[in-house]
């Protein structure tokens, strides 16, 4: 070891150039087009998702209101079991009002109501009128017969009712 020299300082590391403002510039700014463009695409993959699902609640938004159905459809059954088994006609109208009656609740439960049309005044937002009859009981544009039953949902009519109106004795 006498005669040996041991050299401390070894030979310069290469260090890295110094980066330039610019090229640190272009560095964050494809850093951040990288980050923009993940969001772009998470951004499209939630839509997509949600769109997904609204899609499947919009298919399924029923099936409570036809639950609810069913056991109208079941009781109408049994009525025609009943007056085939039995013939008694009386039996079958009683069921068929009893059927009806369950048959608006379950409307008026899922805000479905029937609108009333027998004795008001002519309202076209509600009402279709099909014809016109002279009546002396009644003034001119008042529903005196109701064709077929109008029906609302929430304040959206859903089918308007169909009446004949009273017109002007001539």
């Amino acid at each position: 070891m006498a005669g040996e020299h041991i050299d401390l300082v070894s030979e310069p590391e290469e260090m890295p150039e110094p980066v330039s403002e610019v090229e640190q510039l272009r560095l964050e700014l494809e850093e951040t087009q990288n980050r923009v463009l993940r969001a772009m695409a998470d951004l499209e993959n939630y839509r997509a998702r949600v769109n997904r699902q609204m899609a499947e609640e919009r298919k399924y938004a029923g099936i409570e209101f036809m639950r609810e159905l069913l056991p109208i459809w079941d009781n109408i059954g049994r009525a025609l079991e009943a007056v085939s088994a039995s013939h008694n006609l009386d039996a079958l109208v009683e069921g068929v009002q009893m059927v009806h009656s369950q048959f608006l609740e379950v409307l008026k439960k899922h805000h479905c109501e029937k609108i009333e049309a027998m004795h008001q005044p002519f309202d076209p937002n509600v009402h279709a009128s099909v014809a016109q009859i002279p009546n002396a009981k009644h003034p001119a544009n008042t529903v005196i017969e109701e064709v077929q039953a109008g029906f609302r949902l929430f304040d959206r009519v859903v089918r308007p009712s169909q009446v004949v109106l009273a017109s002007a004795n001539k």
